[in-house]
């Protein structure tokens, strides 16, 4: 619930600790954030706008495909990192960037009985439903390319799946032992769509780039290459296209101005193997002065008001 996840959240404004009096989130500073009647809270600073997340209909399209389980082992390979992880350094939260749905970091946390849960998105119709997928995981919603409304030092293990992450924001609010659980696509998955189907395809120099974007933040400790295959019927397929960056280029008046892509599509139903493909790294945060910031001791000072003495983490 949002109320376990209040120790490790700070103000996007004033980056002060957060309480909760009813519907609302406040500061001490008196800024104030209504809770949505679906159980997550708004922390979108500036304009109130954040950056453009999933439409409603790409974020239901993902509930169905993860429901049907074809990213299952990618799921469980997750999970069985984050409890590996925690192992070590049991209880604490753990964060999902780019939470989606949050059917990762519901998977997470049933092999995590003792953390807690905080998923972030930009979408409103993923903050909606991330409330609601686990009982110990809060929701939030707030621009990922921004600083996030959480506090430094404050996050045992951080997830980022198919999905956006900002290297410095993820360094400042995992501990020092913390450690971050990354994936993304090779250029081999779901080849067999991209021709047919004109997808995004991914670029080749794409772990290039990551591993250029990570250094001096993260220090790679283990590395799984995950390939299986899928078997995909037509709805199936429809619901991957529209769930996935691809969508914003799939209109209904795009299809209509390019009938042939839409009898590609329609060819492809049926019983269709589909690889997936997707490196999963664990890294470690690089060794920083400090014990952390001024919103590290925020969060201290909130824990010792509520008796919970220093917040554990999970790293």
């Amino acid at each position: 619930m949002l109320n376990d996840a209040l120790p490790v959240l700070a103000c996007p404004h004033c980056g002060g600790a957060l309480e909760r009096v009813g519907r609302t989130v406040h500061c001490g500073n008196g800024h104030a954030f209504d809770i949505a009647r679906q159980g997550y809270v708004s922390l979108l600073s500036g304009s109130g706008q954040a950056a453009q997340g999933d439409t409603a209909a790409m974020v239901a399209a993902r509930g169905r495909f993860l429901d049907a389980g074809h990213y299952g082992p990618l799921m469980d390979a997750v999970a069985g990192e984050v409890a590996r992880l925690q192992q070590r350094h049991p209880g604490g939260c753990v964060l999902d960037v780019g939470a989606g749905t949050g059917h990762y970091l519901a998977a997470a946390l049933a092999q995590a009985p003792a953390a807690i849960g905080l998923a972030v998105d930009a979408a409103k119709a993923a903050a909606r439903s991330a409330a609601h997928c686990h009982p110990r995981v809060g929701s939030v919603l707030a621009d990922v390319w921004r600083q996030l409304p959480i506090a430094d030092s404050s996050i045992g293990v951080a997830l980022t799946v198919f999905a956006p992450r900002g290297p410095a924001e993820l360094h400042r609010v995992l501990t020092n032992n913390g450690a971050l659980i990354v994936a993304t696509p090779t250029p081999r998955h779901l080849r067999e769509l991209v021709g047919p189907l004109d997808l995004l395809g991914v670029d080749e120099r794409k772990p290039e780039r990551l591993e250029q974007a990570m250094g001096g933040h993260f220090a790679r400790r283990r590395h799984t290459l995950l390939e299986f295959t899928m078997s995909l019927g037509h709805k199936d397929i429809e619901d991957l296209v529209g769930m996935g960056p691809s969508a914003w280029h799939s209109t209904e008046a795009q299809r209509q101005a390019n009938p042939g892509r839409t009898a590609d599509r329609e060819r492809l139903g049926g019983d269709l193997r589909v690889p997936a493909a997707a490196p999963l790294a664990s890294r470690q945060v690089a060794q920083r002065g400090g014990c952390g910031g001024p919103r590290s001791a925020k969060l201290h000072n909130l824990a010792k008001r509520r008796g919970g003495g220093q917040p554990s983490t999970a790293a």
